[in-house]
């Protein structure tokens, strides 16, 4: 006997949920959003075009596809109430109620929350709602700050100084923006990473290891993206992280849902690994995008039967996982994310990807092929023995990507790696 199981979201990352679910018989899938994802409407039985906020209209298509199941992928999603509407409509959905969500969607209540359940990795901040007392704080302050608006910025909005700007920049830019809210905090020295886990019923089922790129082009250059690509190695944690660095994330995020017992969904923890261990850069209430792309196909376990289990009140599977590295690279239109340029044809598909897998991203679907829009168009994964081996399937599936593209080629790649491995032996006086 199938469940229903509706799915909130257009992107490359809800391409890979669909993916996965759509792999259980049991399973039978709908899906919106505001974008026509090919990728997952090939897969799902039904799907309908609406926004990812617009909380009535989701309820209304989930009561007409007879939803027993819903799975959230965006934050904005979750920011608006999808989660608590649906649960109220009696749909068990997979994502946090607005409220729990705001340990993504709320920086201020994140740091906040951090410090008064004593979540380890909390960094030095402060938090401010006037713009002038932010812009003292930077001048008298002994170090560099990280400056992140409150609320969120699609992973655009965080400026560091010493890094993409200096004391000056810093302050213009929030004079420019003049945010509502902001917290300024230490900057974070280190290899950044994240383990996402799926969480319900006070269970922690951790996920192998993954770094994401943000900058916009090679060698770690340019304004922060959305991700540019990704990688995870063939067990739990990366080459310049020890067994150790990855077990003290995985009790960092326990500790969250120690303090959150009712939290459901995917817990997101990205980390700066530095001499003295991980500290926290920034929660997240769902997967990440592109780091679902590097999770989902190399888990062997049924996510269909997580969410049943979560839904029945039932302890989480233990996840078992493929035992491959991955590496996920992201075809975006030239000019992305400052002045992106629509319209180029797409000339990659499942066919030309070879051994890599394809998820669509943000597409324009015409009765002659698919073309770009302003937003990250695919992404490519290699899913192999070793980084370099996935590497190796994920460039190949790109050297038809054609024109009005770009990629960061060096995801991945062994110098990028070993720049990393160094990195961390420098820190940690190796």
């Amino acid at each position: 006997m199938s469940e229903t199981v509706l799915l909130v979201g257009g992107g490359g990352r809800e391409h890979a949920i669909a993916r996965a679910l759509s792999a259980d018989p049991a399973c039978e899938l709908y899906a919106c959003a505001s974008n026509r994802n090919p990728g997952i409407t090939g897969l799902a039985a039904g799907f309908e075009a609406v926004s990812e906020t617009a909380v009535e209209d989701i309820v209304a298509y989930a009561t007409d596809v007879d939803a027993d199941l819903a799975v959230i992928g965006p934050e904005s999603a979750l920011e608006a109430g999808v989660a608590d509407a649906l649960d109220d409509a009696g749909v068990y959905t997979f994502g946090p109620d607005a409220d729990a969500a705001r340990i993504e969607t709320d920086k201020a209540f994140q740091r906040e929350f951090m410090e008064s359940e004593s979540i380890p990795g909390c960094p030095d901040y402060a938090v401010f709602e006037d713009t002038e007392a932010a812009c003292e704080y930077i001048d008298a302050s002994d170090g560099d700050l990280a400056v992140k608006p409150a609320g969120l910025t699609g992973g655009k909005g965080v400026k560091v100084i010493g890094d993409q700007v200096d004391r000056e920049g810093a302050k213009a830019y929030l004079r420019e923006n003049d945010y509502d809210e902001v917290v300024l905090e230490e900057r974070l020295v280190g290899e950044e990473f994240t383990v996402q886990a799926f969480v319900a019923n006070g269970d922690v089922r951790p996920t192998p290891a993954v770094q994401d790129h943000k900058r916009a082009y090679e060698g770690d250059e340019g304004p922060n993206t959305g991700g540019m690509g990704s990688y995870s190695d063939a067990g739990p944690d990366l080459p310049f992280m020890t067994s150790a660095d990855y077990a003290d994330a995985v009790e960092i995020l326990e500790a969250v849902v120690d303090a959150l017992p009712e939290y459901k969904g995917i817990l997101y923890g990205q980390f700066m690994l530095g001499a003295d261990g991980p500290k926290v850069v920034e929660f997240n209430a769902r997967f990440g995008d592109p780091e679902a792309m590097n999770t989902l196909p190399v888990l062997n376990t049924s996510f269909f039967d997580v969410l049943t289990a979560a839904r029945d009140g039932e302890e989480l599977p233990q996840l078992e996982f493929a035992g491959k590295a991955t590496v996920c690279k992201y075809a975006v239109p030239e000019g992305y994310p400052t002045d992106p340029k629509s319209g180029a044809k797409i000339t990659v598909d499942e066919g030309s990807a070879g051994d890599a897998l394809l998820f669509y991203a943000s597409v324009d679907e015409r009765e002659v092929g698919l073309y770009t829009t302003t937003s990250r168009s695919f992404a490519v994964v290699g899913v192999a023995d070793s980084i370099a081996e996935a590497e190796a399937q994920a460039e190949d599936a790109l050297a038809a990507a054609g024109d009005g593209l770009r990629v960061r080629h060096d995801v991945g790649k062994a110098d990028l790696v070993q720049r990393r491995i160094d990195h961390m032996n420098e820190l940690r006086g190796e």
